[in-house]
Order: C-alpha cells, then sequence, then structure tokens
C-alpha cells in the first residue's frame, strides 16, 4: 500500500513545533479541481494508484508538448501531487503562472501547491490573486482558510470557511476543514457538531469521517471513535486506521496543556 493510500488525515507542520503526519487506508482520491479551467478536463478523477500513475503519463506528455497550455499544466501538477512529487507540482505551475499570469485557475493550482511544500506566504499570496471580491471562488476561499490555519491564523480561517459556506451551504468539505479549525483552537464540541454535519452528506469523502473520528477521540469517546473510523472500509484497512488513530491519540494525550498543539490541517485541495 502506498504512503499516500495510507493517508488518514492529511496534515503537516503548523508553526515550527508541528512535524507530525497522520496517515488512512483508502483508494487515492483527487481533491477538487479550482478556478474556471473547464470541468469536463477534470470530471473524471483517477481514483486507484494505478489510475493516478496513468494520469501522470498522459498530462505529463501533453504537458510536454505544449507548456503554455495551462489546462495541461493543472492537470499534471493535478497527477504530480497525487503521486507526492510535491515541489515537481510548484516547478510546473510556477512556470505556466508565468506563462499565464492572468489565469485564476492557474493561481489556484499554484497556491494549493505551494501549500503542499510549506510555502504559506507564497501559497496565501497565489490564492489571493485566484479570484476577485466581486466574483469569490467558493473553492479559492476552502484553500485560504486551510492555508491560514497552518499559519496559526485560526480566526481568520475560520471566517474564510464560513465565506466559502455562504456561496455553498452544507459543503462537507469546507464543513470539515471548519471543524478542524475549531478542534486546533480546542472548541471540541463545536468541531465535533461541525465534522458530524459534514460526514452526513452522502456524497463527503471518506477523509471527512476520518476527521471526525480523529476529534471524538480527542474528547475521549474512543470506542465510538473507532467505530466511526471502521465505518465504510474493508477489515484490513479498517484495521490499519484504527491502528493509527490510536497510535497519534496517544501522541496527542497532552495536547489540552498550555502551550501544546493539535498536529492536524485542514485540506486545501488542488
Amino acid at each position: 500500500m502506498s504512503s499516500r493510500a495510507a493517508r488518514l488525515i492529511a496534515t503537516t507542520a503548523i508553526a515550527a513545533a508541528l512535524a507530525l503526519t497522520l496517515a488512512a487506508c483508502k483508494t487515492f482520491s483527487g481533491p477538487e479541481t479550482t478556478g474556471s479551467i473547464a470541468a469536463s478536463s477534470m470530471a473524471s478523477a483517477p481514483q486507484s494508484e494505478a489510475d493516478w500513475r496513468a494520469s501522470l503519463d498522459s498530462w505529463g506528455k501533453r504537458y510536454r508538448e505544449n507548456p503554455g497550455d495551462a489546462s495541461a499544466a493543472i492537470g499534471y501538477a493535478r497527477a504530480l501531487r497525487a503521486t507526492e512529487q510535491y515541489s515537481q507540482a510548484v516547478a510546473v505551475l510556477e512556470q505556466a503562472t508565468m506563462r499565464n499570469p492572468q489565469s485564476m485557475a492557474l493561481l489556484g493550482a499554484y497556491g494549493r501547491a505551494l501549500a503542499d511544500t510549506g510555502q504559506y506566504a507564497q501559497a496565501l499570496d497565489a490564492l489571493g490573486k485566484a479570484h476577485t471580491p466581486d466574483n469569490p471562488d467558493w473553492r479559492v476561499l476552502n484553500a485560504q482558510g486551510a492555508v491560514l490555519d497552518q499559519m496559526g491564523r485560526h480566526a481568520e480561517a475560520q471566517r474564510q470557511y464560513q465565506a466559502a459556506l455562504k456561496i455553498v451551504p452544507g459543503e462537507s468539505s469546507v464543513l470539515s476543514n471548519l471543524g478542524l479549525s475549531y478542534a486546533l483552537t480546542k472548541q471540541l464540541k463545536q468541531a465535533e457538531a461541525t465534522l458530524r454535519q459534514a460526514a452526513a452528506d452522502p456524497r463527503a469523502r471518506e477523509k471527512v469521517r476520518q476527521n471526525l473520528a480523529l476529534v471524538v477521540g480527542l474528547e475521549g469517546r474512543f470506542d465510538e471513535a473507532e467505530r466511526i473510523a471502521r465505518a465504510d472500509l474493508p477489515q484490513a484497512e479498517a484495521d490499519a486506521n484504527v491502528s493509527y488513530l490510536r497510535s497519534m491519540l496517544a501522541q496527542q494525550k497532552d495536547w489540552q496543556k498550555p502551550g501544546r498543539h493539535l498536529t492536524i490541517r485542514p485540506d486545501a485541495g488542488t
């Protein structure tokens, strides 16, 4: 099983003290595309590792044939990120934005790729140019919130999520990020309620339920957290999820003490 297929909850450093990575067993599932590139070009998102490898080859060939093609650059970078080639994705999108400086879709993708590599200030700058106040993109607002959370600016992050929810009320990916943001500020009851709302959406990805499992576990309801972590998964993957959940909860045992932080982050998508 690949390291990406073993990701439970996407994590990264939130300020210098945070460096752990959570993982889950589930199929590859590329996040949504941001910006105005035609949705049809990304409509059939690859789901398995083999699919992503095939997508990488296909988009890579198209990109190499025409590096100025914004759609090809976004597709190629998306596949690179799905296969954990984050620095290369940044390089592809950096060149593409230089060729297409007015493309908001490229700027949105570039901002997300920068966030993958911990370049949060640059990511926030790119995302800020990826939409306009008079025509906001909820996916960009969601990504901006995720980056702000990674920078420790949680109140600002939560305002971005709320702004996104005004455009797409009940959107599970935004609610999931908002719930994790509440957890980062130790508002666990509000985090749980928000994540339960996200998980109730039949379109919600498995990751949303795993985020809920983590928060329920942090509240001390370990049996319930394990049941949530096992839901909708084959036995082997469920066992792996539960094992990792236990490991992470053990590491977070003293997280409520002053000066301690959670090692989770909301998801900026692609």
